[in-house]
C-alpha cells in the first residue's frame, strides 16, 4: 500500500476543488441575501432601524441547526442519494422563497416578510448542514485544508450577489426583478448537485432517529474519554475568540478614531475583504504542504498578533495608511485562522454523523461570535481601547495552550 503523500497538483488540480467552489457560492448566498440585501431593501421602504435590527432574530436557524441535523443523517429522499437529495430540497427552496420576498411590500407586508425570510433561514441553514456534511465526505484527510479554502472563499464571493449586483440593479429595475435574479443564482447550487455524485455511505448512516440524535455525541466522546472530547470543544470555542472580540466593534473603533464614513467604507471595508480573502486562498495553498495540526498552530500565531495592530491604531489615531496595513493585517489573520479551524473541525467529525457533528460544531464556534458582540462595549467602556485590544490578544493565549492536548506540533496527522 502506498502510504506516500500526494504531490500538491494532484490535490489542488481536481474535481473536488471545483465542487467546493460551488457548493460554496450556494451555501453563502442566502446568508448574505438576509445580512445585507434584505436590511437595505427595507431601508429602502423606510422601516426604521429598530425593526431592521430585530430581522437579525429570524437568523436564529443557523445558530440552531444542530437541533434537527439529525434528521438528515438519518433518513434518505428516495432521490439522489442521503445528500444530494436533502441539498437539492432545500436549493429549490431558496430559489423560491428568495424569489418570493420580492412579491411583498414592506409598508404594508412586514408580518408576511418576516415569515418569508425565518423561511430562507430555514432552508439556508438546512443547505448548509448537507453540504457540510458532502464536503467532509467528499474530501480525503490531506485535501481538508484545501479543498475548505476553496469552499469558504467561494462561500464570501458569494456575497457579491445580494451586496453589490442586487443593490446595483435595485436602482434601475423594481425589486420583484432583483430578487429574482438574486434567487436565479440558487442554480449555480441546484446544477452542481445535480452533476455531482453521491458520497455519503448509507451503511454508515444511523439505523433509527434516537440512534441519530445520541450516538453522534456517544461516538465523539467515546474516542479519547469526556476529558479529550471536552478539551476540542474547549478549543473550538477559544481559539478565535480573541480576533472576534477585536472586530466586534470594529466600525465604531474606527469612527472614534476620526476616520469619516466614507474613509471607513473605502479603506478599513476593502481592506477587511481583499485580506480575508487573500488569507484563505494563502492559508489553503500553505496546508497542500502543513499538515492541520500545524497549520492551527501557525495560523493562531499570526491572528493572535495581528490585534496588537489595532493597539498601535489606537493609540496613534487617525492616519489613512495605517487603517489599511492594520485592518489589512488583522484580516489576514482572521482569515487564515478560519480555514485551519475549518479544517480542524471537518477532521474532528465521524463520516457515520457527518451532518450531526458538523453542525453542532459549527454552532458552537458561532458562540464567542455571540459573546463578543455582547460583552465588548462594556469592556471597552471600562478600560478604553488600548487596553482592550490588549486584552483581545491575551484572550486568545489560552485556545492557543489547548493546541498542545488536541493538536501537537509533532502529532502524525494531516
Amino acid at each position: 500500500m502506498n502510504t506516500q503523500p500526494r504531490r500538491w497538483q494532484e490535490i489542488l488540480l481536481n474535481r473536488k476543488m471545483v465542487t467546493c467552489v460551488f457548493l460554496g457560492f450556494s451555501s453563502g448566498l442566502p446568508l448574505y441575501v438576509l445580512i445585507q440585501l434584505v436590511p437595505a431593501w427595507l431601508r429602502s421602504h423606510q422601516v426604521d432601524l429598530a425593526t431592521i435590527g430585530l430581522f437579525a432574530l429570524v437568523s436564529l436557524p443557523y445558530t440552531w441547526k444542530f437541533v434537527w441535523s439529525p434528521l438528515m443523517d438519518r433518513y434518505s429522499l428516495p432521490f439522489l442519494g442521503r445528500r444530494r437529495g436533502w441539498a437539492l430540497i432545500t436549493q429549490l427552496g431558496l430559489l423560491f422563497s428568495i424569489a418570493a420576498l420580492g412579491q411583498f411590500d414592506p409598508t404594508v407586508s412586514l408580518q408576511a416578510i418576516v415569515v418569508t425570510v425565518f423561511i430562507v433561514s430555514l432552508f439556508g441553514a438546512s443547505q448548509d448542514i448537507v453540504i457540510d456534511a458532502y464536503r467532509r465526505e467528499l474530501l480525503a484527510d490531506d485535501e481538508l485544508g484545501t479543498g475548505n479554502s476553496f469552499f469558504v472563499n467561494a462561500y464570501r464571493v458569494s456575497s457579491l450577489v445580494p451586496g453589490s449586483l442586487a443593490l446595483i440593479l435595485s436602482d434601475h429595475l423594481p425589486w420583484q426583478v432583483v430578487y429574482w435574479v438574486t434567487a436565479g443564482f440558487m442554480g449555480v447550487g441546484i446544477v452542481t448537485t445535480l452533476v455531482i455524485r453521491e458520497v455519503s455511505d448509507d451503511a454508515l448512516a444511523p439505523g433509527t432517529l434516537r440512534a441519530a440524535v445520541v450516538e453522534p455525541f456517544v461516538e465523539f466522546f467515546s474516542r479519547g474519554g469526556i476529558r479529550a472530547g471536552l478539551a476540542i470543544l474547549a478549543f473550538m470555542f477559544l481559539y478565535k475568540l480573541g480576533d472576534n472580540m477585536a472586530t466586534a466593534l470594529a466600525t465604531p473603533f474606527y469612527l472614534d478614531m476620526g476616520f469619516s464614513r466614507t474613509e471607513i467604507g473605502s479603506i478599513a471595508k476593502v481592506a477587511a475583504l481583499w485580506s480575508v480573502i487573500a488569507g484563505g486562498i494563502l492559508g489553503g495553498l500553505a496546508m497542500l504542504k502543513l499538515s492541520i495540526n500545524r497549520a492551527l498552530w501557525l495560523f493562531g500565531f499570526v491572528q493572535m498578533f495581528t490585534i496588537l495592530g489595532y493597539v498601535w491604531l489606537s493609540t496613534l489615531g487617525h492616519n489613512p495608511a495605517a487603517l489599511f496595513v492594520v485592518v489589512s493585517a488583522e484580516y489576514l489573520g482572521v482569515g487564515l485562522g478560519a480555514i485551519a479551524l475549518t479544517a480542524y473541525m471537518a477532521r474532528e467529525t465521524s463520516k457515520a454523523f457527518t451532518a450531526t457533528q458538523f453542525a453542532l460544531f459549527s454552532s458552537f464556534i458561532a458562540v464567542p461570535r455571540t459573546f463578543a458582540n455582547a460583552s465588548t462595549g462594556f469592556i471597552i467602556e471600562w478600560l478604553g481601547y488600548t487596553q482592550f485590544f490588549m486584552v483581545c490578544t491575551l484572550v486568545a493565549i489560552p485556545g492557543m495552550l489547548l493546541l498542545l492536548k488536541v493538536a501537537p506540533w509533532n502529532a502524525r496527522s494531516t
